[in-house]
């Protein structure tokens, strides 16, 4: 049994000195490394390994194509900045070959798993000599997985899993009795700047979670499309999180007084502190005009645009 440690009682100084110890201790005098995405979570645990490691520790960032636009090279500007090398290794032929043909959800998020800690993870590991992982897991990832509400496709512990015995190396989670509010605690306490520990979440997944259906290559140009168009007009509203979400399913619409099948983007926005439960965002309806003409658009294909509001529970945040 994880023991949480919720943010009325987080003493950042102490929790820091505490994990900041345990990760040396269990480096010793070898190698980590570490996958940042740029999601608050990984971004803090990249920062307080660091702090722990310096040039023991390696950034890199794995391009798998399934990322926002920009994101690698955004990422890896921010952290060169705060004096943090970050390797930009491209993957996405490894990770498009293994979601081919996969439509199910939780088959994709397995597929995901395998490519990035055997395929992908292992090679990089074996060539750096590392011996252990680094990665910012979070209650909420674990809570979800053995609830079975979402496999999370970096718990491994809680369904019996042995990373050292799957993929050679062993994980060190820091992060994992805090939520997401705790994280954005400390990682503002390690000095990240707010463009960074302020980000809204996204998911391990990335725009996969995102696609209903298979995730292609052009379905994912799609969502990602889409994602700079909603997060571009939703970003001041203060919400916990906001995206788009490609559907499967063919919708008919027309154009120019005709017939046009086309695509179905869904638009979710949320109002959460540590998103185990959320209700919509109110959104003014000229708004939700705006987010329709842009993405109809300018998102080559869509010809509908939905919002949810369905509460978390049931619904989920990410739709997949």
């Amino acid at each position: 049994m994880i023991k949480e440690i919720a943010v009325k009682d987080l003493n950042t100084e102490e929790f820091i000195r505490e994990k900041v110890g345990e990760i040396q201790a269990a480096v010793g005098e070898g190698m980590a490394i570490n996958a940042l995405s740029g999601g608050v979570d990984s971004s803090t645990v990249t920062m307080l390994g660091h702090r722990a490691l310096g040039d023991q520790l390696k950034t890199v960032f794995i391009e798998n194509g399934l990322m926002r636009q920009g994101e690698p090279e955004q990422v890896a500007g921010f952290f060169s900045d705060l004096g943090v090398r970050v390797d930009v290794v491209d993957a996405r032929e490894a990770f498009f070959s293994a979601l081919k043909g996969i439509t199910d959800p939780e088959e994709k998020r397995e597929a995901i798993r395998q490519t990035f800690y055997s395929t992908v993870f292992g090679r990089i590991v074996k060539e750096s000599g590392a011996k252990h992982l680094l990665q910012g897991t979070i209650l909420t990832d674990v809570d979800e997985t053995v609830a079975g509400i979402k496999r999370q496709h970096n718990v491994f512990a809680q369904l019996g899993i042995d990373p050292e015995e799957a993929f050679g190396y062993q994980i060190i989670e820091p992060l994992i009795q805090l939520r997401k509010d705790g994280v954005r605690v400390i990682g503002k306490a390690l000095g990240l700047p707010s463009g960074l520990f302020e980000r809204i979440p996204f998911p391990g997944p990335a725009l996969s979670a995102r696609v209903i259906g298979e995730a292609t290559p052009e379905r994912i140009e799609t969502v990602r499309k889409a994602t700079v168009i909603v997060e571009r007009l939703l970003k001041n509203t203060g919400a916990f999180q906001y995206m788009g979400i490609l559907h499967e399913d063919r919708v008919t619409g027309m154009r120019d007084g005709k017939r046009d099948f086309g695509q179905q983007i869904e638009v979710r926005c949320w109002e959460s502190v540590d998103a185990r439960t959320a209700p919509p965002t109110r959104l003014p309806f000229e708004t939700l005009e705006q987010l329709a003409n842009d993405i109809v658009r300018e998102v080559p294909g869509i010809v509908s645009v939905t919002y949810n509001i369905a509460t978390k529970p049931p619904s989920t945040i990410e739709a997949v």
